[in-house]
């Protein structure tokens, strides 16, 4: 069949059992589910603890090629899978981030899937959903108010106003709040000085809750952020300003995982949103951990693609959850690997298989990685479009096969689990072999060393170059005794390198290291490459132009 039906009218005409049924089939009563509404409810983050002696299922890893503005569909094949594996009977959770306002009414989109694989209720996921963005922004603006309060009143702590690390935070890309100033007209209204706002998807809260434990593990981690230093150059941290207590209650139904419901019915822990060109890109531990303990597969996925949410998802996620993926699913398309090859967006729908072969490299870097660097067992699923032709697609299979590599064609979008049998029944091969994970760096590495690895080894660059800014950071942050962090890089999505130009796999090319920060509370180093932004703007014409709503309150234009 051909969809013409935007994703909203898909969801809408969609029967959504009610969320209790969905808890039952995960062996929840009702007492165990917090209820919002009668589609969405929150699991505590107790019952993790309850649940320690279960065994895990297998967890599957999607991540995708370098994005185009063509598309991947990343979030759509792993919604498709889990319906895929839930179709072949298999108990199945699938386990996703939570969407950002901004790029809702900006130019990326939700973040729910799309065509006849997608999470539900659409609306509400892609809107204010359950409050934790809501819940996460607040306690971040809490700990920059008592930071600017502690220092209008005498500033005891002997902080340096020059010295403040810690920006705010708003849920929208807001780029005339990147760079302001603030505390003007008088001493009542604080004390003069440059700021800037963040997304809120960015912030190093967002982070922690999606790298705590437990309750416990948040509170502590909010108390080690450090938001500025003192004149003699020693850390402040949240605990230090006394609001690390009030930080954790403004979040304390924020860091419990949102169930909802696939439209096929099978159990979706969404939970957790950071940005993966910023942040680490992922859900919650929480909710993966919960969903591994619930299902015997768990179908899980990282932002942008592999060198950028699998790397962090490996590296950063994996180490401080102690996470092991089973198999990873390598999300390909025809159309994004014509402009690799390069082909203009224009021209995307002419049949042109040498393009394909151009643009085959950037496919095989990420395939050399998740196998090499990382030591896993990876399929290719290549997410049909309408328009690709037998012989695009027979490039693609065969540029696999002799790498001996598993090729499954997803016709998720239009097909729902149906069209997604063949990748699961590969999934379930696939997580039967054996996997051992490795990683790109060692801790113990520098953090020099360990920027150096992740370009030379995963993004196949020549080097690194440091500006004196970053040196001086990265011997301040040893010297304090960060070193052996991870590294959280924070560089454009469209290509291996720092130059969003360079598409396809590029090797001759430094990445240029701006500037480096520590999150303490996180516990990773944040690394600024490029041109990197931590607030993005809206384009010319913003999807917020196009969605409305009627006097009967339906939502129209959302996707």
């Amino acid at each position: 069949m051909t969809n013409r039906l935007s994703d909203i009218d898909i969801a809408k005409a969609s029967q959504m059992k009610p969320i209790k049924d969905i808890g039952m089939t995960l062996g929840l009563d009702e007492e165990q589910l917090e209820f919002y509404g009668k589609y969405k409810a929150k699991l505590s983050a107790l019952e993790l603890e309850k649940l320690q002696d279960k065994a895990d299922g297998k967890l599957i890893l999607v991540t995708a090629i370098t994005p185009t503005p063509a598309g991947e569909g990343k979030t759509t094949t792993s919604v498709g899978l889990a319906d895929g594996l839930h179709a072949l009977n298999e108990r199945v959770v699938l386990a996703l981030r939570e969407p950002s306002l901004g790029p809702v009414f900006g130019v990326k989109g939700g973040a729910a899937g799309g065509g006849y694989a997608q999470v539900v209720p659409m609306e509400d996921i892609n809107l204010h959903f359950t409050g934790d963005f809501h819940a996460i922004g607040a306690a971040h603006n809490l700990l920059s108010a008592m930071l600017d309060n502690h220092i209008h009143h005498g500033n005891p702590l002997g902080i340096d106003s020059r010295r403040i690390t810690w920006k705010r935070v708003v849920d929208m890309n807001d780029r005339q709040l990147r760079y302001i100033v603030d505390g003007l007209n008088g001493k009542v209204n604080g004390v003069p000085r440059e700021d800037g706002f963040d997304i809120t998807v960015a912030s190093e809260i967002m982070a922690i809750l999606c790298l705590s434990n437990s309750l416990a593990d948040l509170k502590d981690k909010l108390s080690r952020i450090i938001v500025a230093y003192t004149f003699d150059g020693q850390p402040v941290t949240a605990e230090d300003l006394k609001a690390s207590g009030a930080m954790a209650v403004l979040l304390k139904d924020a860091i419990n995982p949102n169930l909802v419901q696939t439209l096929e019915h099978t159990p979706a822990l969404v939970h957790g949103g950071p940005f993966a060109n910023i942040a680490h890109g992922c859900n919650s531990i929480l909710a993966t951990k919960m969903a591994m303990k619930y299902a015997d597969y768990t179908v899980t996925e990282a932002g942008f693609g592999a060198d950028l949410g699998a790397e962090k998802f490996l590296d950063i996620k994996c180490r401080l959850g102690d996470l092991k993926p089973d198999a990873v699913v390598l999300v390909a398309t025809v159309r994004a690997l014509k402009m690799h090859g390069g082909v203009d967006k224009k021209e995307l729908s002419t049949e042109n298989v040498e393009a394909v072969r151009q643009g085959l490299p950037n496919l095989e870097k990420h395939l050399d990685n998740l196998q090499n660097v990382y030591g896993l067992p990876v399929v290719v699923a290549i997410n049909k479009f309408p328009t690709d032709t037998d012989a695009e697609l027979a490039a693609v299979q065969q540029a696999c096969e002799v790498r001996g590599v598993e090729v499954s064609l997803s016709e998720v979008w239009e097909k729902g689990g149906q069209g997604g049998i063949d990748l699961a029944k590969k999934v379930i091969a696939l997580a039967e072999q054996p996997a051992e994970l490795q990683y790109a760096y060692e801790l113990t590495d520098s953090i020099e060393d360990k920027i150096q690895k992740i370009v030379t080894k995963v993004y196949g660059g020549k080097g690194i170059q440091l500006t004196p800014q970053a040196k001086r950071e990265i011997a301040e942050l040893e010297n304090l005794g960060f070193g052996q962090l991870p590294v959280c890089m924070a560089k454009t999505q469209y290509s291996f390198s720092d130059d969003a130009t360079l598409l396809g796999a590029p090797s001759d090319f430094d990445v240029t290291v701006q500037q480096v920060k520590v999150s303490a509370g996180a516990g990773f180093i944040v690394v600024l490459t490029g041109a990197v932004m931590t607030m993005p703007g809206l384009p010319k014409v913003p999807a917020a132009e196009k969605i409305t709503i009627s006097d009967s309150g339906e939502i129209d234009g959302l996707f």
